[in-house]
Formats: structure tokens, sequence, C-alpha cells
């Protein structure tokens, strides 16, 4: 079981407003819409994903890291080491 699992309907419904976001864009690229309004609707549909992905990274660091570092071993540092990439990764973005 994944440490998002108790909020997956949460999550679902997060990404389905940011899906809707999505084709909002593409409307409003469609459509011809000013510039500056298409560059402040994927900025906020950009901010509504990190939100997401920082939720996601929450959730792994409270379950499946913290369950890792409690077994200890091999396995608690190679969670370590993907939790670090995985934050690498987000901050590049």
């Amino acid at each position: 079981m994944h440490g998002y699992t108790a909020d997956k309907d949460a999550y679902l419904k997060r990404l389905r407003r940011i899906e809707g976001q999505v084709r909002g864009l593409q409307r409003m690229i469609e459509n011809d819409d000013y510039c500056i309004d298409v560059l402040t609707q994927i900025s906020a549909a950009t901010k509504a994903l990190q939100a997401v992905s920082l939720g996601l990274l929450d959730e792994h660091l409270k379950h499946c890291v913290a369950q890792a570092v409690a077994e200890g071993g091999e396995v608690a540092d190679e969670k370590i080491a993907e939790a670090s990439a995985a934050i690498g990764r987000l901050v590049r973005s």
C-alpha cells in the first residue's frame, strides 16, 4: 500500500481539476486569448501540479521512507536516495 492511498480520492479530484485547467488553456489558445492571460493560467496550473507533487512527496516521506528507516539497512539507504533524487527533480522542474 502506498502512502497516498488514504487520500487517493482527493488527489484524483485535484488532478481532474488540473486537467480541466489544461483543457481551458487549450481553449484559450484556440480563441487567441491575450498572452498574459494564458501565461497567468499556465502559472496557476503549474502551481497546482507542484502542490500535488509536494503532497505526494510528503506522504512518501511519512510512509515509505519512515517505514524503510525503521527497518534499517540497505532498504533504508535506497529509500532515502530515491527520495533525495525525487526532491532534486522537483527542485529542478
